[in-house]
């Protein structure tokens, strides 16, 4: 099997490897004297403008009070990067956080790299930048490869390529924008995890796509509880709105009774036959032995 390499990207290793897209590093005439300007430059804050093609739209504002209290006793270790827009006036490529904490900080000036970089390139930066922080939400990563496919003419394949993730994994974050509004905040503040939005994906109602998302906040249901609730569901040709609310009087008073003796909401189902199943949900094992014993077993 051939593993891929974790890579940032032929856009942006290209830039941050090359010293042709570097200005620091290039020589310049200060005094009538020429002389290299190290490998960083400090910059005034108030020079440097937002990225408008940065991915990240949320920023903790107790993590920045942090970084900036930090940046406060140490000063900034990693420079940031920006290229040159005119002029004194600057553009922020990369370190949105460390920006954002140096104004907190107090700073009047930041070191940074100066590059040269197009339009593309900087949406390409701040995408696979961002993309390999861990706390970056799904929905977030999901809005940035739909950005760099439509504005920069790629395809699935191409952006795998170029983030350096499989073709399934692209595309299961690029499903997730399908799903309602609502559900993708919940999934952007956390309330539900990209495996539990997944099972909702492929539920064409949009009612009923609500009706088992709110059944996996209520009852704290798992990746494979979800699953298995929505393909129970999906087996009755009444439908997920009639599994959920429209159950006969003896199946809605069954269920009400286990919810009541377990202090869980079992799901119970049933067709004209008589055949159906009944559905308690644990998370572990100790809840487990819990519904054994009241099982008497």
């Amino acid at each position: 099997m051939t593993i891929k390499k974790k890579a940032l990207g032929r856009g942006l290793s290209a830039l941050l490897e090359s010293s042709d897209t570097d200005v620091t590093s290039n020589k310049l005439e200060v005094d009538g004297s020429k002389h290299l300007v190290g490998s960083v430059s400090n910059i005034t804050i108030a020079q440097i403008e937002a990225n408008p093609f940065q991915p990240r739209t949320t920023f903790e504002k107790e993590a920045l009070v942090e970084l900036a209290e930090s940046i406060k006793v140490h000063g900034i270790i990693q420079p940031i990067t920006v290229r040159k827009l005119g002029y004194d006036k600057y553009q922020l490529i990369s370190g949105e956080r460390r920006f954002r904490a140096s104004k907190i900080a107090g700073l009047r000036s930041v070191p940074a790299y100066v590059r040269v970089a197009n339009d593309q390139a900087m949406l390409e930066m701040a995408l696979v930048e961002n993309i390999q922080r861990e706390n970056l939400d799904a929905i977030e990563v999901a809005i940035s490869y739909k950005r760099l496919i439509d504005e920069c003419n790629l395809t699935q394949e191409q952006l795998s390529d170029k983030v350096s993730k499989q073709r399934s994994t692209v595309t299961n974050y690029l499903r997730l924008l399908k799903l309602p509004t609502s559900i993708q905040l919940s999934i952007r503040e956390g309330k539900i995890s990209m495996g539990q939005a997944r099972t909702l994906i492929n539920i064409e109602n949009f009612e009923n796509q609500l009706k088992v998302f709110n059944s996996i906040i209520s009852d704290d249901l798992s990746v494979r509880e979800a699953e298995e609730l929505v393909r129970t569901l999906k087996k009755t040709k009444a439908g997920l709105a009639k599994k959920i609310t429209n159950l006969p009087i003896e199946y809605q008073e069954l269920q009400d009774a286990l919810h009541k003796h377990f202090s869980k909401k079992a799901i119970v189902t049933g067709n004209n036959k008589g055949s159906g199943k009944i559905i308690i949900p644990f998370k572990s094992n100790a809840e487990l032995d819990l519904l054994v014993k009241k099982l008497d077993l």
